[in-house]
């Protein structure tokens, strides 16, 4: 006797197999958005906070007067801080500022301490993207896990249709039964091919190194995930010297004297005020992809070497090069403006690809009107609902509780969706609601 599942229960199952799709692709429709957003990183940090002191230049000395001022604040609190770190003025983020294992502080060109750093929308967002505001390895996982995904998607893409290349430029806009979103959704992918293969690859490298460094580290060295990464990025310094402020101004010197076209990101004191306290300099090297050198220093400000990032081996410049790559920190504003660009894209073709999908089933007889109705509320209600939080930054305040607003607002908005769906479609609202939303932040912002 044969078993054959009622065609009620065969609907349920195909719609739930369609359902696990769709989540999977508003997971990579939400990393491709907050990545195209976190692009300008630094320059949200200015218009959240736009009244912080900004400079092109520190002077050594007051950097250490600065580093002074934030250990004396540090003395005695439990437990002790283990890294300090000197933001240094950049082009993009013109700051000087100071974060330690318990606060983060900006400085005066002349060293003073000039008020805490609140920036907590900006790296709500980083977060957001970075681990989908889950715990650190876990989300930076599943990140990287979806990286891999767009790879193979990208690949596969190209794979299926053997004329994409050379229809590179053909749109059927006025096509109906899908072909002209189709068209769209195949071009696009044409055109930011090598941008999506670059992106999915580092993404793939930076959210899954975690995972392997972790197993590694368990395998081999006992679980010191340092360890796995020293030969990449150098080992831990064993530090010599007293307790006490470190000499930061003369590293810096060093490099204004010996390395004069090397521009300084970061000034970083390994284990402060303890005898092993040690100092790194973070030297950025112009038309070079790597994020950076390391510049070694003992408390005393002697020089010791570098880590090899910018002359090692090639699979070591190769790793340092792969964060640069990722978020196009590389070659100033007209670099961002074309990785937004090309973000935009690529967001957009997550967001049409799905849309041809249920067009097809739907067409195919198996219309299935809450599942659009979801998706309407993934690609409209995402920004939407990032909108809400940087709302809630200019009107609650640097402690709104920014991933609570978002996933709320996400899970709302879905919600509702779904219950209007077959009745009316809220795609239009969404859009409305969209664009009188972000006026209403410039209008916020701008006041």
């Amino acid at each position: 006797m044969k078993f054959a599942p009622e065609s009620s229960t065969v609907k349920q199952a195909l719609s739930a197999h369609a359902a696990i799709g769709l989540i999977a692709g508003a997971l990579l429709y939400l990393v491709c958005l907050t990545g195209t957003v976190v692009v300008l990183y630094e320059e949200w940090q200015r218009v959240e906070q736009p009244d912080a002191p900004e400079m092109q230049h520190i002077a050594p000395a007051a950097v250490q007067a600065g580093v002074a001022a934030v250990m004396a604040e540090e003395s005695g609190r439990v437990p002790q801080t283990g890294h300090l770190y000197v933001h240094m003025p950049s082009p993009a983020l013109p700051r000087t500022t100071i974060t330690t294992d318990h606060q983060a502080v900006h400085l005066a060109a002349d060293g003073t301490l000039a008020g805490p750093e609140e920036i907590a929308w900006s790296d709500f967002l980083l977060q957001l993207h970075y681990t989908l505001n889950l715990p650190s390895l876990v989300g930076i996982t599943i990140v990287g896990a979806l990286g891999v995904m767009i790879l193979a998607l990208a690949l596969s893409g190209v794979i299926a249709h053997p004329r994409i290349f050379r229809d590179a430029f053909r749109l059927r806009t006025r096509q109906s039964g899908g072909v002209a979103l189709a068209d769209w959704h195949n071009r696009l992918s044409v055109w930011t091919l090598p941008f999506t293969l670059a992106i999915a690859l580092t993404g793939a490298l930076i959210g899954l190194a975690s995972v392997a460094a972790y197993a590694l580290a368990a395998a081999y060295y006992d679980g010191d995930t340092e360890a796995v990464y020293a030969p990449i990025f150098g080992e831990e310094m064993a530090g010599a010297g007293a307790p006490g402020v470190p000499d930061v101004a003369g590293p810096l010197s060093y490099m204004q004297a010996h390395h004069p076209g090397v521009h300084m990101t970061y000034a970083i004191v390994h284990e402060p005020g303890t005898a092993g306290q040690h100092v790194q300099i973070i030297g950025e090297h112009s038309r070079r992809l790597i994020f950076g050198e390391y510049y070694n220093f003992d408390a005393r400000g002697t020089f010791l070497g570098t880590a090899g990032l910018a002359d090692g081996d090639m699979g070591r410049q190769a790793a340092a090069s792969t964060y640069n790559l990722h978020f196009g920190n590389y070659g100033g504003l007209p670099v961002k403006l074309a990785y937004i660009l090309f973000g935009v894209a690529l967001t957009a073709i997550c967001a049409t690809g799905a849309y041809i999908w249920l067009g097809k089933r739907a067409r195919r007889g198996h219309a299935e009107p809450r599942l659009l109705a979801a998706w309407d509320a993934v690609v409209w209600g995402t920004p939407l609902a990032l909108l809400l939080t940087f709302l809630a930054r200019l009107v609650i305040g640097n402690g709104a509780p920014f991933a609570v607003i978002f996933w709320i607002g996400t899970a709302a908005i879905l919600a509702v969706n779904i219950a209007l769906a077959g009745r009316m479609r809220t795609r239009g609202a969404l859009q409305l609601l969209l664009g009188v939303g972000s006026a209403a932040g410039l209008i916020l912002a701008a006041a």
